[in-house]
């Protein structure tokens, strides 16, 4: 049924509010109440801020409960939480306390989401390359609105509020990553006997889909060619010069790239042997070398050679080259963002080796991309090796072409 003011009244009698209602109510100069009935209301700041509060007594004194912030709690989910203050009312229990007294009891046990989240994440410490790590770390911090909680009492509403918070800032992908990061914690909780289940399941198609990012790469021959004439050109540090020389050559995550180490290196055997714990993989990774790799690596040895790594940052020799040192160089050389990142010589190669008509395993074996049935990489890791070595001196010697502006 309707009412004057646009909102509905229910089959209880109560005043409810609309979705639209909450979602356009505009500040004044004083705080003011929107009622919801049963005692929730919306409760609206002059700096725009908007609260859900319920409004209760217990023994003829007057209380305030406080149920979140909209819209990260949403209109549903805030009357699903008066009705349980409602029905803890019915049994003659204080809503505030019970849920004081649930949240010291989470903490003594330590049941919490975030207690439980930082025991998952530290049994990941070894499985996990410590970027990887450091990601999960940072996505599982996004999510403190819920580490309070009692891990066993979370519902689906309230993750969705916290990953809608995140997503109406356009981060889409990021948003299903968290999701999928809360979820392996819940699976976590259930297994040890502390959550009955994992909630995140109850949330498909709740969250936009997310956008495919593609790294922006150059592909066309003559393109490529032009790009590496510019590699060639640039004036800047030796060892930014040299890493952003041999990106295109090895074609590895720039992040490997980056840190390199002079002990990974066999130069005589023309072999890179990248340790299982920088990759992303968790999986030892061979590079082999061809000649004009071996020939740059032997001219930047004479400078960065009594050092741990290969190319150290201009702050320091104990450190590698920074995140964005290289791609900061591409945009020195003319290349925008959008056009070409060092993470898209990995899309160069793949690109350009296929259409060379190199077998796609062999490619993608040298790419370092993980190959599901556990038995068949083991076999295709020392089959492969010959046909990996012959490819990447090949393809070493079709960029000298591109270089010279053949095609």
């Amino acid at each position: 049924m309707g009412t004057p003011f646009g909102g509905y009244i229910s089959p209880t009698g109560y005043f409810m509010l609309t979705e639209v209602q909450a979602r356009k109510a505009k500040p004044a100069e004083r705080p003011y109440k929107l009622s919801d009935g049963g005692g929730l209301y919306l409760y609206v700041m002059p700096n725009g801020a908007r609260y859900w509060r319920m409004k209760y007594r217990v023994a003829r004194k007057e209380n305030v409960i406080a149920f979140g912030v909209y819209p990260e709690v949403s209109l549903a989910e805030a009357r699903a939480r008066r009705d349980e203050a409602r029905a803890l009312l019915r049994n003659g229990k204080d809503p505030s306390t019970e849920r004081k007294a649930a949240r010291e009891a989470a903490a003594v046990s330590g049941e919490t989401f975030g207690t439980v989240a930082a025991e998952w994440l530290q049994r990941q410490r070894g499985s996990m390359a410590a970027t990887t790590f450091a990601k999960a770390q940072w996505m599982l911090n996004q999510t403190m609105k819920l580490h309070a909680r009692p891990i066993r009492g979370i519902t689906a509403p309230e993750v969705l509020s916290v990953l809608r918070a995140i997503e109406m800032g356009g981060r889409h992908e990021t948003t299903h990553r968290i999701k999928q990061r809360i979820g392996q914690v819940m699976r976590y909780a259930v297994a040890t006997g502390r959550a009955e289940r994992d909630v995140t399941a109850d949330l498909k198609g709740a969250l936009s889909p997310p956008t495919t990012k593609h790294h922006p790469a150059i592909t066309e021959p003559a393109a490529v060619g032009e790009l590496l004439r510019a590699i060639e050109g640039f004036n800047g540090q030796p060892a930014t010069h040299a890493a952003l020389r041999i990106a295109p050559y090895l074609f590895q995550r720039p992040g490997n790239i980056r840190k390199m180490e002079w002990t990974e290196l066999d130069l005589d055997a023309a072999e890179w042997r990248i340790p299982t714990d920088k990759m992303k993989m968790r999986e030892a990774h061979i590079v082999p070398l061809a000649k004009q790799v071996v020939a740059i690596l032997q001219d930047i040895q004479a400078i960065t050679g009594s050092g741990r790594y290969c190319f150290p940052s201009n702050r320091g020799r104990g450190r590698p080259l920074s995140n964005g040192t290289l791609n900061a160089a591409l945009r020195r050389l003319g290349y925008d963002k959008n056009t070409m990142t060092t993470h898209g010589f990995r899309a160069m190669a793949s690109s350009l080796l296929n259409e060379r008509g190199w077998n796609p395993d062999v490619i993608e074996r040298q790419l370092a991309h993980a190959e599901r049935n556990k038995v068949r990489a083991a076999y295709n890791r020392a089959q492969y090796m010959t046909e990996r070595r012959k490819m990447m001196q090949d393809w070493a010697d079709y960029l000298g072409t591109l270089r010279e502006g053949a095609r």
